[in-house]
């Protein structure tokens, strides 16, 4: 929606007086004066338009390209207006662009502009109608000459009235010059003036005032004369400059130049209305073609996951039909074969673990009091408790809760699903030409082809041990890792002597070699490490470390090394990394060679003399434990916030940064990373190790994400395997741990979260609580965060600190 802007004189708007053409000096003197006559002496109103703009405005356009029939229509509609008024004797005076609207269509409407006159009055042959505002503004003009010079300066100012003032001069007649009135002689002149802008297009504002300057003698540009020369001669007769020379509106009608055949622009616009219609029909037809398209996909999807659904389904019943029939083969026990039907049981389990795949993959292994161990996994374990004791009331309980926690997390559990299926199946049947959407809930997508289907049946015949897809022990141990527990429940909390001191903010945690010690560090500039069994099995009122390390400056990392018990290695908020006798809390050495902050330390675990630290000085250091000296340095472009070898490799490092990315290094040859993992949106505070090919990563875009680094040959990798979200964390760090496919990390909502590597929703969660001095009820607290956590290794187990000091043993049941 456009606006016009139309200007009407007021009633009682008097004229102002004439001034000599001669007097130039004089005319910048009153331009003052008749600004503000014009503004008090107008009212402006507005009036709402569809689109349209004048025709000054259509000529103006910067390279606008001249259509000889589009230009001849619009030349025609203004001379059929003319002619009309000529008619009846009455000259229209101003026949200027300004003074018509052109709308979408090329229909072209009188209107008044700021320079038009009001109203129009009948004359006889050779009288003249003329407001006062053009006469005014005629006698006004001076040379073409003066307007080009000061052109820089004038349009700057004014340029809207300069550019009227211009199209004034332009289309007035020699006779109107000279100081006679203007006849009907002088429209046909003005309609000579008009058809030339109409037919040459300028290039510049100077080359068109140089051409309308010569157009005033009848000098046609050469360009015009060879490209148009019919228009050209007839605008040439139409700016004779004797009126009784110019031709009669009779004679402009029946001239030749407009009754020749020419193709009507109505039928031309009326074509082109209609293949704008087909075009918008065809845009329509390949919009609903793709929407079949796309459906059909969804479509053959759909009945895809149906077909395999279903094997699948009846591959777990006929499983549990060979259970069954082993039930009944062995039930009911006695106290001499009870072990043997429970090892029966779960060797062919859905939730079963070999005795190999227990110990590559550190499988955690709950063993009853009282039974051998046979590597029972804790879902089959209860189950089999509640059958042992017949007691179908809490196998019920167990079933319902389980299943209630499936339901609310379905559409999650569907994406993963479906991934796990696609990422057991061989290299060889996984073609890339189709994407394969998730659900919207899960976000990601995968790969399937048009020849082979991810949800191909034949593509799903790589069975394991049993005749059993591997795809589903996979997938069903993911579920019931995901469904084994219930709630975080505290085992201890650590009471200690100190906590009336304000810096408590433990800003670290980390379990012995044997996981029978731990050790807290934190801004109070202590290391205190505590027996873990003690505090487990003992109640009292405090507890207190059995060492206790006193350094110079707050504790940003403590780790200990995998293989030396008694080393523990430690770093500060003034760059310094230490490596401590625990036993006799001595320093055993001292690297001083970071410039700021260290925020992380690192043992490898394959070679205990090596250990790496980064720090804000955006430097990743190298060190043997017998030298104080540093044997390489890496150097990056961001501050570097935590550390990491690979667990089975001393030449492996992973580094997080500040600028939102981690970076695998080969220790052989450091200058660059062999992986650059990007995906996250803030600073990456912790990375991890889950195995020897998998990373998970921590940052304050309130994300974790876990990484393969075996999926992707080249040196980037940009899509992470699985995006867990739930927490939040957004400046603070917050800590992050793993075992055994767990994955635990804070929270600035001063809660802990258990999240499991195939799930990107919690597991578990628990809210740190204080106790109320006054009342004496635990309270939450909103003020503080989850600053460290750390699994006491492949348990259930996991030790947790938050901002205020406050540690707890929490464990999965």
């Amino acid at each position: 929606m456009g606006w016009v802007v139309i200007k009407h004189r007021m009633q009682d708007t008097q004229c102002s007086s004439l001034r000599n053409e001669k007097a130039i000096i004089e005319e910048e003197e009153e331009e003052e004066e008749e600004e503000e006559e014009l503004s008090s002496g107008y009212r402006i109103c507005e009036i709402p338009v569809e689109e349209e703009l004048s025709l000054r405005e259509w000529l103006d356009k910067p390279d606008r390209l001249v259509d000889p029939v589009e230009c001849l229509h619009i030349f025609k509609q203004v001379l059929e207006a003319v002619s009309i008024a000529h008619s009846q004797a009455i000259a229209i005076v101003n026949i200027r662009p300004s003074c018509f609207l052109m709308s979408p269509f090329n229909h072209i409407s009188f209107i008044e502009s700021a320079s038009c006159s009001s109203g129009s009055e009948s004359l006889g042959e050779g009288s003249s109608f003329r407001d006062e505002t053009s006469q005014e503004t005629m006698d006004q003009k001076v040379g073409i000459g003066t307007m080009k010079e000061d052109l820089d300066d004038t349009v700057k100012a004014f340029p809207l009235k300069k550019v009227l003032a211009m199209e004034m001069n332009w289309y007035t007649s020699p006779e109107e010059v000279a100081g006679d009135s203007g006849t009907l002689a002088s429209d046909i002149y003005r309609l000579g003036v008009l058809l030339f802008e109409l037919f040459y297009s300028f290039n510049s504002p100077d080359e068109k005032l140089g051409n309308m300057a010569s157009l005033r003698h009848r000098v046609l540009p050469p360009q015009l004369l060879l490209k148009w020369p019919k228009q050209a001669s007839f605008c040439l007769w139409l700016l004779h400059p004797q009126p009784n020379s110019r031709p009669k509106m009779s004679e402009i009608l029946q001239s030749e130049f407009l009754n020749e055949p020419k193709d009507s622009f109505e039928e031309r616009e009326a074509a082109t209305r209609l293949q704008d219609n087909l075009e918008s029909q065809e845009l329509l037809l390949e919009f609903l073609l793709e929407l079949q398209q796309r459906k059909q996909e969804e479509t053959d999807k759909l009945e895809d996951a149906i077909r395999f659904l279903s094997t699948d389904m009846e591959e777990i019943l006929n499983h549990q039909s060979v259970i069954k029939k082993e039930e009944e083969f062995n039930l009911p026990l006695n106290n001499n074969d009870e072990h043997s039907a429970l090892e029966k049981m779960n060797q062919t389990s859905a939730c079963h673990f070999t005795s190999n795949e227990s110990s590559s993959s550190g499988s955690r292994k709950r063993v009853r009091p009282g039974l051998p161990n046979y590597g029972v996994e804790e879902y089959n374990g209860e189950l089999f408790e509640c059958l042992k004791y017949e007691n179908p009331a809490a196998m019920q309980e167990i079933i319902l809760s389980r299943s209630s926690r499936v339901m609310k997390n379905f559409e999650k559990l569907e994406a993963a699903y479906f991934l796990t299926r696609f990422r057991m199946m061989k290299p060889s049947e996984k073609l890339t030409s189709r994407k394969l959407a998730l659900p919207s809930s899960a976000g990601g997508s995968f790969s399937r082809t048009e020849a082979s289907s991810v949800y191909n049946l034949d593509g799903m015949s790589s069975h394991g041990s049993g005749g059993r897809n591997k795809w589903i022990d996979s997938f069903l141990m993911d579920l019931c890792s995901y469904l084994s527990f219930s709630k975080l429940k505290v085992r201890a909390e650590l009471k200690q002597g100190d906590l009336l001191n304000s810096s408590s903010l433990v800003c670290s945690l980390s379990f012995d070699r044997d996981k029978e010690l731990f050790a807290t560090a934190g801004v109070n500039k202590k290391i205190k490490i505590f027996e873990c069994n003690l505090i487990l099995n003992e109640e009292h009122e405090l507890h207190y470390p059995v060492a206790e390390i006193i350094g110079r400056s707050k504790f940003s990392s403590i780790c200990w090394n995998s293989y030396i018990k008694s080393q523990i290695a430690s770093s500060d908020f003034e760059g310094v990394v230490q490596i401590w006798d625990a036993t006799r809390a001595d320093v055993l050495v001292e690297m001083r060679e970071h410039e700021r902050r260290v925020w992380s330390v690192d043992f490898s675990q394959v070679d205990p003399t090596k250990l790496a630290s980064g720090s804000d000085d955006r430097a990743v250091k190298l060190w043997n434990i017998n030298q104080a000296e540093s044997i390489g340095t890496i150097r990056t472009n961001a501050n570097v916030c935590s550390v990491q070898f690979a667990p089975d490799s001393s030449h492996s490092l992973a580094i997080s940064s500040a600028d939102h990315n981690i970076y695998c290094y080969d220790l052989r040859n450091f200058t660059v990373p062999y992986r650059t993992l990007i995906g996250h949106a803030k600073t990456v505070s912790y990375v991890k190790f889950l195995d020897s090919t998998t990373i998970v990563s921590a940052s304050t875009d309130n994300t974790l994400k876990l990484w393969d680094l075996s999926l992707c040959a080249s040196g980037v990798i940009d899509d992470p395997l699985q995006t867990f979200t739930g927490h939040t964390n957004v400046k603070n760090f917050v800590g992050l741990s793993l075992s055994d496919g767990y994955i635990a990390t804070g929270s600035e909502t001063n809660e802990v979260f258990i999240y499991h590597k195939a799930f990107p929703m919690p597991v578990l969660s628990y809210k740190f609580t204080c106790t109320d001095p006054i009342s004496g009820r635990e309270v939450d607290d909103a003020t503080h965060f989850i600053s460290c956590v750390c699994w006491r290794n492949r348990s259930s187990t996991l030790l947790a600190a938050n901002s205020s000091g406050n540690i707890k043993l929490l464990e999965m049941i």
